[in-house]
Formats: structure tokens, sequence, C-alpha cells
């Protein structure tokens, strides 16, 4: 019934609210929590042919067969009446045989005790016990079907408040327990307690020093909340605009599990909601109910009286409705090592599997990948966070790897499944890599995937290369059946590695053997063109490049010069391979000295314009010295000389206006442009003649080549001519046998001798800063010198 706007509600220290009245003083009390012992009873449940506990019965069903007998001592001095009504309806009071009553003070058990069966029709039971006086079976009937809906309501906050009890008590005997045993643990635990039974835990608590933390997580109950939507604390709960009591502490039906009143361990002041019907003979008071077995003891927060007004306890049943099993939910993230005894399979969704033993029989199916199946006994711990495996037998050789878990019992009479679970446990496979054999690359971490049978039983992973201490490294399951790290070679050493992974329970690792690489060199492009015996590789660290082979050719590095930051590595094919046609696909298989290949596509692209060395002719530079050097032809151009050379171009090719030539030095640091401006003149539609001034290229020396530049592509290249600095000789001094050369910039010679074979020769010494040089005398008047830029060409000196 509404209350009057004057009313207003008021929270308290130990969490019952109570109602306090303008100038009542007594009412404004703060009433005592309900932690006052009461009678007892015990209970039985029968359905079918099943006989459970109370305490295994989370609600009742048309045809139940319930036995109701109090449990009070040998001694007990005050005669108890027991009652029991169905009721069907807020706005249908129950017929009159729907109330029974028994003398529990009498010896025989029909006279003592009740033997009910469920009507059909009935939504509610409620029990009362009241001191024998007379009248009072008359006045309970009359009071029940007055106002059913006072009763059915009262009925279910007392069950909800009971359930809400279980919860409080669950999580005070854990924390006492661990208070006791292991209070160092109580960071741990307490989290996983709140958790599992949906509260709000105080964290504060947690901070605190070991021997306080038990104690605060102890007291304070009102803070003991639970972790929803509609409140944060009791006083957020019992504050507000007044409104009808039973409405305001409502909560949902018991078949809800899952979904409770704001906060628990708190009872809310139900007698008040009698308060319509209670008259100066009797007056009814709340009760919880804390099952056991088939025994259900009663707590009273206050002491009922056996002088008028007599206290009449009411103790509120389960619901008669269709059993409603909660909704587990699997709490894994993955797949669950099973390779331990004790092994935990975590869920949510159903706080009353801890504190009530509505959930029974509960059994793990366990299914292997052959099929074969075997049940294992589960245990639910709040305190681990879902259900405990306690067979600690060793399992059949079928089971291993991945196997597939099934939760399942009873929710009281009914059938109960919950969710399923990949299970493993480590067999004797080895772990081996992913996919292709990884290439691990020295200088920065490297990411692996490893494969084997149960990777959520993984201990440890570590890296051992060398002789090296070992490293330990972190590891992430991937799917039921992978690993996935990083190994960090930032710092390492190419060569040969381990990575050893470790079970639970196993004393020796697998080990897995792989090799770490230099920087693998990076490929760009190849350039081809139809019929070249030559390629171009382009890239970086190209001179780890071994060899390429191509359409059954096999092509070996010809010279690496470097632009910028890019390589361009030559290639020279040796024997014949397929014929390729422009446009053409293809695919180089790339050998690197380390032993690795790497594949590198390529379009075949079209021929090259090609060019031929037709003649040259070199002319030294003018000089005024007395011992000139005598050139050997046309192969050595000297710094100080000049070149005229004219090509040909292939028959059927005419040259163009805009052609021009390029010439560049061996090691592709220098390069000059020929063109029509500078040197380039046509002689026929397929001659050209160039001139070219080696001081362009100062102050390179070596090998020169030479290719014909369009726009539609170069030409290959060809040799040139070798460009030699030659040393200024003055005077030339011979006694007997040796001689003196006078002169500047000697130490560009490599070598002097008497004849043209070298037979004795005098080796000029790397970095040479004199002007004399002793040599051996000449046999025939002359003197041959080996030049360092040309060591395969020899120049001659006359002294005679």
């Amino acid at each position: 019934m509404p209350l009057p706007s004057r009313l207003r509600i008021l929270p308290w220290a130990c969490g019952v609210a109570s109602i306090a009245l303008p100038g009542a003083s007594a009412l404004a009390a703060d009433p005592a929590p309900f932690e006052l012992g009461g009678p007892g009873l015990r209970i039985t449940v029968t359905r079918d042919r099943d006989v459970l506990p109370i305490a295994q019965v989370p609600s009742l069903a048309e045809g139940d067969k319930l036995s109701i007998k109090a449990d009070l001592p040998e001694d007990q001095g005050a005669r108890f009446l027991l009652l029991s009504t169905f009721l069907r309806g807020a706005t249908n009071p129950p017929p009159k045989d729907w109330i029974r009553a028994a003398e529990t003070w009498k010896k025989k058990d029909k006279d003592n005790s009740l033997t009910l069966t469920v009507p059909k029709g009935a939504r509610q039971m409620t029990l009362f016990m009241v001191p024998d006086t007379g009248g009072a079976e008359g006045a309970i009937v009359d009071a029940v079907r007055g106002k059913p809906g006072e009763f059915i309501r009262a009925t279910q906050e007392l069950n909800q408040a009971s359930l809400d009890r279980s919860r409080l008590d669950a999580f005070m005997t854990a924390i006492r327990a661990q208070e006791n045993s292991h209070p160092e643990y109580l960071r741990s635990v307490a989290p996983a307690l709140a958790r599992s039974l949906s509260m709000k835990l105080n964290d504060e608590c947690l901070s605190k020093v070991v021997e306080l933390q038990a104690s605060c997580l102890l007291e304070n109950r009102e803070h003991l909340v639970l972790a929803d939507v509609h409140s944060s604390s009791i006083a957020e709960t019992l504050t507000g605009t007044p409104t009808d009591l039973a409405l305001q502490l409502s909560s949902t039906r018991e078949a809800g599990y899952g979904f409770y009143s704001p906060y628990i361990g708190v009872v809310r002041d139900v007698a008040k909601i009698f308060g319509a019907f209670s008259n100066p003979e009797f007056d009814y008071l709340p009760t919880l109910s804390i099952r056991r077995d088939a025994s259900a003891s009663l707590l009273l927060n206050k002491a009922p009286s056996f002088q008028k007004p007599k206290s009449v306890l009411v103790v509120g049943m389960p619901a008669i409705e269709a059993d409603s099993p909660p909704r587990l939910r699997s709490a894994a993230n993955g797949p669950i090592c099973a390779a331990r005894p004790g092994v935990v399979l975590p869920v949510e969704g159903a706080p009353l599997i801890y504190s009530t033993a509505y959930a029974r029989n509960m059994t793990v199916k366990l299914t292997a990948a052959s099929g074969e199946t075997i049940d294992l006994p589960v245990e639910a711990r709040a305190d681990r966070g879902g259900y405990v495996v306690r067979s600690n037998d060793p399992l059949p050789a079928a089971f291993q790897g991945t196997v597939k878990g099934h939760l399942s019992g009873y929710w009281g009479f009914e059938r109960f499944d919950g969710p399923d679970f990949a299970l493993q446990l480590p067999g004797d496979a080895s772990w081996k890599v992913a996919g292709e054999a990884p290439t691990l690359v020295v200088g920065r971490d490297n990411a692996l995937t490893l494969t084997g049978e149960a990777p959520a039983c993984v201990e440890g992973v570590m890296l051992r290369q060398g002789d090296g201490a070992p490293q330990s490294l972190p590891w992430k399951v991937q799917g039921t059946d992978a690993l996935t790290l990083s190994l960090p070679l930032a710092d390492s050493k190419p060569g040969d590695i381990r990575v050893e992974v470790k079970y639970q329970g196993r004393a020796e690792p697998s080990m897995l053997s792989l090799k770490a690489y230099a920087q693998a060199s990076r490929l760009d492009g190849l350039g081809l063109h139809v019929g070249d015996n030559s390629a171009i590789l382009s890239g970086q660290r190209l001179d780890q490049v071994a060899g390429v082979e191509l359409s059954g050719m096999t092509l070996q590095p010809d010279g690496l010069t470097r632009d910028g930051s890019v390589d361009r590595l030559r290639l020279v094919a040796k024997g014949d391979g397929a014929a390729l046609k422009a446009g053409d696909r293809v695919t180089a298989r790339i050998r690197l000295k380390d032993g690795r290949s790497v594949n590198l596509a390529a379009t075949v692209e079209e021929a090259r314009p090609r060019v031929m060395l037709l003649g040259k002719s070199v002319s030294p530079g003018a000089t005024n010295e007395a011992y000139p050097l005598q050139l050997p032809g046309d192969a050595l151009l000297p710094d100080d000389g000049r070149l005229v050379f004219s090509v040909r171009a292939d028959q059927g090719v005419a040259f163009r206006p805009d052609d021009a030539l390029e010439v560049v030095s061996a090691d592709g640091a220098k390069s000059v442009r020929l063109a029509s401006a500078n040197g380039l003149r046509l002689s026929g539609p397929d001659v050209m003649v160039a001139t070219l001034d080696p001081g362009i290229l100062a102050p390179v020396s070596g090998p020169l080549r030479f290719r014909l530049l369009r726009e539609d592509g170069p030409s290959d290249w060809q040799p040139l001519v070798t460009l030699a600095r030659l040393p200024h000789i003055e005077n030339v001094l011979c006694e007997a046998q040796d001689c003196t050369i006078k002169g500047r910039d000697l130490f560009l010679i490599d070598a002097v001798d008497g004849t043209p074979d070298f037979e004795k020769p005098t080796v000029v010494a790397q970095g040479f800063t004199g002007s004399k040089l002793a040599v051996p005398a000449p046999r025939n008047g002359k003197l041959y010198i080996r030049l360092r830029d040309a060591q395969d060409q020899v120049v001659v000196l006359n002294v005679s």
C-alpha cells in the first residue's frame, strides 16, 4: 500500500531499511540485522522418483511432494505450530484446504510434520511457525485469504533475500578462510570472489596492510553491493522520493538468476508489509532461511515473542514455476591447459552456482579427436572463478592436443547444460615453424609463428644463441595450435639459434634449430633485353649475390657499381637458355652467398640497339720531356692525351640526330655524354666518330666503357680503352748493373724491369713519395714499366 508522503526511508549501518513516522521514535530506531538464530526445518522434495533436499531445489512444480518437519532441540520448551499455505494470485485467495497445520510437539510424524503435494494452479508457497495458542491457525488463515497479494510479495522478498544472504555468506566464508590460512592471498582472492559473486568490492581494503585487509572486507556490509546499473551503494538505493516500500525494495523473481536486488546481505523490512493485518494478538516476523542439504536454518532480526502480540515467523519458499537454469557463459579467452590437476573452467553469468547447491552432479565431458569420451567431476569455486576439475587420475593416451569439454549436470530436477571449452594436453609431438622456413635477419626483431599440440600449456619460451645465456621470450596463444612470438635479434650475429618451448609439468623442452642471417640484399628489379647475354640487377647489398638462374641460364656477377644508395650488378650469362621474347614474364631465382635464395619477377624488354667499336686512335699529350714513354698502341689512353674512336650500328639500324654516346669509368664514378655539341659526328647513316678528352673524366683512371644512348633505351656496354696516368721521367743514370730513374709522380709506377717478361722486376711500394727510383739495368737499351692504372699494359722507356 502506498506510504504517506511524509514517510521517508532511512539507510542504516547494518544494511536494513526502516520507516520513520513523524513523532514515532520507536519506528525510527535502527532495527537489528538478521543474525539471531531461530528454529530450523527439514524439508525434502520429491518429483517423480527423484528426492532432493530443499537446498538443491530452486523452484517447485505442480505435483511435487514435500516433506516438512520442524528441526527443534529435544528440550524445546515452547510449542510451535507449523503451518503451510499455497498461494495462487494477488487477487485470488487460496482455498482453505490449501492451508495445512502440524503440531510440532507431537510424537507421531503424521501429527508433527507436513506431507504436502503442490496443487494445480499454485504459484507460491509460504511457511509459518507460531507459538501454540488458541486461535492462531484461524487468524493466519484469515490473514492469508484476506490479503494474499501481501503474502505473495513477502514470500518473494524473503526467498530473494535468502539468496542474497547466501552470496554474502559465501564471500565472508572465503575471506575468513584466507585470513586464517593465507592472508597474503587476499589481494588476489577477494577480486576473484567479487567477480564470481557479482559483487562490488571495496578496493580500498586491498590497499591496506595484509593484517587489516580481511577485517576491512568483513565490516561495513553496506559496501558489499551488486555491480549492476541500478545502484552503487545502499545509500543510493534507499534514499530518494518515498514510494511504496514493497516496490522500492523489490527485486526480480528467483528464476532470473543473475539479476538481483541492488545490494546483498541486506533484508528489506518486510515486516512493514504485514502492518495492515497485524493485530494485538499476533505480530509477523520475517526470516531468512539458510539452506544446507535438507536443513533450512532460520535467521531472525529480533527475538520472537511468546506473549501478546505473539510472533509469527514467516518463511519464504521457492516459487512454483518451471525451472529456469542460468545461462552460464565461458569466461575463457582461448584454450585451457588441462595438463595439471585442478584445472579451472572459468564461467560467468550465474553467481548462485557458488552460493547455493542448485547446480548438482556437475561434470565436464571430454571428447578426444578419436571420439573417445570421459566424464570428470567438477566443483564450483568462487575464489577460482569457475568449476575446478576434481579428478587427479591421468587421462587415457587418446586425450592429447585439443580436447572438447562440455559442462553439464542438473539444476534442481532439470538437466543443466553449460558452455563448451577447448582443453589442451601436450603430447609427444614437437613444435614446428608454421608455413615455410622463415628467413630470420639479425639487426631487428623477427616475428615467428610456431605450431604445436597444446599452446595453452606452454610455460616458457627461451632463445639461445651459441654459448650465450638463454633469453626468455614473451608469447601469445593464437587459435588452438599456434604461438606467436618475436625474436629479438637486433644485437645478434648471424648464425645458428635455438628456440626452446617448455610445457607445464615437463622437464625437457621442445627445441627448434633455426638460422639467423645478415641483412638480405634488397632486390629492386632485373633489367633484361631480348638478345642480351647480360642483365643488370638493381637494389642494395648486391655484393651478397652469388648468381642468378633464369629460364635455364646461369648468370654470374661481372662488376658492381653504385649510384648513390642504389647498387647495380652486371650479370653475364654462362650457357644458353630458353629463347625469350619481349614482354615475357620470367622469374629469376637469385642465390645469395649465405645459402638463401630469393625469387624476383622480371619482364623481358625489347632488344636494345647494338653498336660495335669500329676503330680508335690515341694521341699522346704534347711533351718536352727528354725521356717520353712509348705507349702500347691504342689500348692505353694517357690522361693528357686524346682519343678518337668510331662506332658502327648493327645492320639495319641507322643513327639518329639526337643519339649520344656515354663513356663511363669502371666504377661508374665518372661519366661523360658525347653528343653533336661536344665531339660527336655522323660519318654515315650507321657510323659515328667521337672525340674524347680524358681530362673531363679526371681524376678517375682505369678501364672505360661506352654505350649508345637513345630515348627507347641504351645499348649494352662495350669496352673502349684504359685511361692511365703517366709518371714524368726527367733523367736516367746507369752504372754497371744498376740504373736510377729521376722524375715526378713515380708512385704511378707499379713495377720496372729490364726485360718485357718482368723476370726480376723492381716493385714500387704503395705510397712511394721519392723522386729517385733504383731499377735494373736494361738489356737492350730499354726499360719496361707496368703502370698502376693499367697493370695489364706495359709502356717502354728508351734509355740509350
